[in-house]
């Protein structure tokens, strides 16, 4: 069959299943046949001694564009996902936020020819206007992003403005990804810090303190079984709001638990050392190695769902430029998130079955775009990522991609590497360098690209 434009032969497929030696033929950007070995193409590709997984489906990114692209825009923030391995974000900024119809479609206007891999876009959820979740829904909004405190501009939902948009998400067949954090818990404690005159790093902690998700957690977890509702709780920090998620999913909540690598590998105490580079909320909550493997064990039995990076970057200068108090929350985490989960499967924390339904499976599924993306089987698309699992390597500040141009993993040592990355069936990058041509597509959740 002369029309076969890629075959990649000789590479053990991975997904949530398991691993097969496969020969996978591609056609027209979606895959044809895992058993193409007798097969001619345009282009044939010897991955032997390599794993093939699915693109990183990157469901919880902050590009700032539209907005603030002095820290971060879709053709940066896109360049580090390609040579990283994932293949396709979810992204919302909250410098501008999609409120209306009228929004998503200007943005998505905006970012057509700025993207290097496929993305879908999320709306926010502003509290007392329910009436607009089932008009941006069926525009194609991924999800909802909904704050229970009033964070980077954006207003809080208290417990019946919470409740509200439930229903009317659950109404809409709409997921929501939630912001957990009690307003009136930071609250008390901001003022308590102020008032004391602290500004030290020890702050961020103290502020956005444990009690805080804890609450906020377990209130959202007992409003979606309530509602009826779906949604994940985002950027879940520790083993004790997970387990107010996991017994709300266990009486029946259609709900999901977000974490990131950073819950994973900083540790508190990080922020007198690091100070605003470890500014970022839900701040790093693991305070001992049981902290960490406790963690690390509710990735590998479901307890939390899937993994995102919330990439949300600053550059150093804007990290430096302020007090503790002013200078942006978050971290550039585009760069690294693969990467650092390849390195846990070097080191027997997860496996590789593990991150394909963790980073590429289960997101798919959770915000609408499986089975298109998030597998690698006949008929989804092509998005693969060709990873060298021996490969070692340190990730450092001067190769990362974002315009953060640093990462909080700087010098530390890796194993296993994406060396090449495939967005519906073409190249995007190969052995650290982005082919950058802004081919990405815009996907709507459950149906074609726009």
């Amino acid at each position: 069959m002369a029309d076969i434009d890629l075959l990649i032969t000789g590479a053990t497929v991975v997904s949530s299943q398991g691993r097969r030696p496969a020969h996978v033929a591609v056609r027209d950007g979606r895959v044809l046949t895992l058993d193409g070995a007798d097969l001619s193409a345009a282009r044939t590709i010897d991955a032997t001694g390599l794993l093939l997984l699915p693109g990183g489906v990157d469901t919880h990114v902050h590009l700032m564009d539209p907005g603030s692209t002095d820290r971060e825009d879709f053709p940066s923030g896109t360049r580090a996902a390609a040579v990283s391995g994932v293949t396709t974000i979810i992204e919302h900024s909250h410098g501008r936020p999609v409120r209306t119809v009228a929004d998503l479609q200007e943005k998505a206007a905006y970012l057509r020819g700025r993207s290097n891999v496929d993305f879908a876009l999320a709306a926010h959820a502003w509290p007392g206007d329910t009436a607009a979740v089932a008009a941006l829904r069926q525009a194609g909004a991924a999800f909802f992003k909904v704050f229970t405190c009033t964070t980077h501009g954006i207003p809080g939902h208290d417990a019946a403005a919470l409740h509200a948009h439930l229903r009317a998400s659950a109404e809409a067949g709409a997921v929501s990804l939630i912001h957990a954090e009690d307003e009136s818990l930071t609250a008390a404690a901001e003022t308590l810090l102020r008032s004391a005159e602290r500004h030290d790093p020890g702050i961020i902690p103290e502020w956005r303190n444990r009690d805080a998700e804890v609450v906020a957690a377990a209130v959202t977890a007992l409003l979606v079984r309530r509602t009826g509702a779906q949604a994940a709780v985002a950027h879940v920090s520790h083993p004790e709001v997970a387990r107010y998620i996991a017994a709300e999913r266990g009486r029946g909540a259609r709900l999901h638990a977000e974490t990131c690598p950073q819950y994973l590998l900083l540790r508190e105490d990080e922020v007198h050392a690091h100070g605003a580079f470890r500014k970022f909320t839900p701040p790093a909550r693991a305070r001992h190695e049981a902290d960490e493997a406790a963690l690390w064990e509710l990735l590998r039995d479901g307890g939390l769902t899937h993994i995102s990076s919330d990439h949300a970057p600053s550059t150093a200068a804007q990290k430096t430029s302020g007090d503790i108090w002013d200078v942006h929350f978050g971290l550039p985490g585009l760069d690294s998130t693969m990467a650092v989960l390849l390195s846990a499967a070097a080191r027997g924390m997860i496996s590789y079955e593990d991150i394909a339904r963790l980073y590429s499976e289960t997101p798919a599924r959770i915000y609408g775009l499986w089975p298109r993306k998030g597998r690698i089987a006949p008929g989804a698309d092509a998005d693969l990522v060709l990873v060298d699992p021996t490969a070692k390597w340190t990730l450092r500040n001067a190769d990362v991609f974002s315009k953060a141009g640093w990462t909080p993993y700087d010098g530390k040592e890796m194993t296993g590497r994406a060396v090449a990355t495939y967005s519906r069936g073409r190249l995007i990058s190969e052995h650290g360098k982005p082919a950058d041509e802004r081919t990405g597509q815009i996907i709507a959740p459950g149906g074609p690209a726009a």
